[in-house]
This record gives C-alpha cells, sequence and structure tokens, in this order.
C-alpha cells in the first residue's frame, strides 16, 4: 500500500521545484522565502516565536503570511486573539480556496488558520492532496511564509519542513526538550534532507550562557554523528510578558516591544537576515537602518 504522506511530501517538494523555476525564468519574480519553525516536543514556545516571528519581519517592511500548520492543536489565532470562521480544513475538503480564508490582521501579516482536531491529511486521496499544495502555492506572493508546523516527526510534519527553505527547530534547557530536539534534527537527516538549511533557538532561558552550552551540545552531536551543520540563531529569555501577553491573546512583541524577549526575537531576526543588530532598548531604529541601506538585487 503506498505511503500517502509520502505522497503529500513528494508533491510538496515538485510544486517548490516548480516555483522556483518560474522564479529563476522571471527575472521580475521575487523569491517567496519559506522558514518552517518546529520542535522535537510540545510546549516549549515554538508558537509563539513563529507568530512573532512573522510580526517582525512585518515590522520591517516584508509581506509575511503566517501558516498555522498544526494539523491537530492548531493555536496561532489564540496567540493574535483571533477567531477564524474558515481554516486549512475548509480548504482541504474543497469547502474553501486559500483567498476565501486568508485572514488579513491588524499587526501588519496575514494569518492562515489551522484546522483544529483535523490531523488525517495524510488519507486524503492523490487529487486531493494535489488540490492542497496547489492552494498553499497561492500564497507566493509574499516575501516571507512562516509555517508553525505540529510538534514531533510525523509524516506530515516532515511534508511541511521538506518544503521549507530554511527550518528552525525550537528547543528549551529541559533535557527531554534538548534530547527530541536532537531526534527531529535526527530524522529529517535520516529522510535524506541534508541540504536542508537547519537553524536553533533555545527557548525561555536564565542566561546567554546557558543558551550557549545547550546549543554547542546539540550542535556537536550532530555535526559529529550526523555530519550536518546546525546554525545557531540565538535565545528568548524566560519573560514574565510573554506569559501575560498569551494570556491577553496580544503578541508579545506587540504588547511588549522593550522587553528582553522582544529584543532576543529581533536579534534572531538580524540573524536569518545576516544583518547587525545592536540591542539600545529604544526600538527597532538601528536594525531599520541598516536593513533600508542594503543594496537590494
Amino acid at each position: 500500500m503506498v505511503d500517502q504522506a509520502e505522497d503529500l511530501r513528494r508533491l510538496m517538494k515538485e510544486k517548490k521545484s516548480e516555483l522556483e523555476a518560474i522564479e529563476s525564468n522571471s527575472s521580475e519574480q521575487k523569491k517567496t522565502r519559506i522558514i518552517s519553525v518546529t520542535s522535537g516536543k510540545g510546549g516549549v514556545g515554538k508558537t509563539n516565536i513563529a507568530t512573532n516571528l512573522g510580526l517582525a519581519y512585518a515590522q520591517i517592511g516584508k509581506n509575511v503570511v503566517v501558516i498555522d500548520a498544526d494539523l491537530g492543536l492548531a493555536n496561532v489565532n489564540v496567540i493574535l486573539g483571533c477567531t477564524p470562521q474558515y481554516n486549512l480544513y475548509h480548504v482541504i475538503k474543497k469547502k474553501k480556496s486559500m483567498k476565501d480564508i486568508i485572514i488579513d490582521t491588524s499587526y501588519g501579516i496575514k494569518f492562515v488558520a489551522g484546522a483544529s482536531g483535523f490531523s488525517q491529511i495524510a488519507n486524503m486521496s492523490e487529487e486531493d492532496r494535489t488540490s492542497f499544495i496547489n492552494e498553499l502555492y497561492e500564497l507566493s506572493n509574499a516575501d516571507i511564509i512562516i509555517i508553525d508546523t505540529s510538534a514531533g516527526i510525523s509524516r506530515n510534519v516532515l511534508a511541511f519542513l521538506e518544503a521549507s527553505d530554511e527550518v528552525i527547530v525550537v528547543t528549551t534547557t529541559e533535557p527531554t526538550s534538548i534530547t527530541d530536539a536532537y531526534g527531529i534534527i535526527k530524522t529529517i537527516v535520516a529522510e535524506d534532507n541534508s541540504d536542508l538549511s537547519l537553524k536553533l533557538v533555545v527557548n525561555r532561558v536564565s542566561s546567554a550562557q546557558d543558551a550557549k552550552k545547550i546549543a554547542e551540545r546539540i550542535i556537536g552531536i550532530a555535526g559529529q554523528f550526523l555530519n550536518i551543520k546546525v546554525e545557531y540563531l540565538g535565545y528568548i529569555y524566560e519573560d514574565e510578558a510573554i506569559l501575560q501577553a498569551v494570556l491577553k491573546q496580544t503578541p508579545f512583541l506587540i504588547r511588549s516591544p522593550l522587553t528582553k524577549a522582544s529584543s532576543c526575537l529581533k536579534h534572531i531576526v538580524a540573524k536569518l537576515e545576516k544583518m547587525d543588530y545592536t540591542d539600545n532598548r529604544g526600538g527597532f531604529s538601528k536594525f531599520l537602518k541598516k536593513l533600508f541601506s542594503r543594496k537590494w538585487q
């Protein structure tokens, strides 16, 4: 029996290749950057990071779409404080198109809601899967697509990761989280995805030194035993402001832009953009100045 989840992953790869071919043949066609945020286990702050990462990119002028691809426990909408009428379930079932469900938020990003409680994407027919992937690529006019995947290493998660340009693995300092972060990196490599750009963020840390030790441990083991390079993007402090933002259903980057956690998030975006960022705790001005002084191709 054909593994339907394997077919989904193949289709996503094919569609990604088609899109890249179109972009390379058109000097006017911009390249959409697809960044997936994932984790080996739940409860590490993956969704919060994915959502606020999208907001940080929007603040520097990028056209951003955040996709909640957690097809079991979707909750990006909770972070954004909105109640979508339609979600990916309606697209999968061909009741709505992608343009029907995409939401323009008040934060300057677009949002595609996940299908909470609907985790059986792999059980779709090939025609339905092809249609679904085609709908996803209707979002290719965005500068940045941030995909918040489910936690763990299911076939569905791997399908989204393999279709991405970059994968950010989120861990905390807890031993189980560290083990599971390495586990998902190992699984990605085992699935013949050694060409994927893998990056690491350590969340909920009490010090930069602790974060660095955790990152060096994971990156060192991945290099030694998997022969793969994992880039350390940075860390995010344990911050009461994040909890309060979740309770208020407002992204912490919006509710508390000058906190340590927000500053860390901006550092991560600067690293992704290969730019320097100096935290003057006065906002994003230096980052913006450097960004818009670049010569764009």
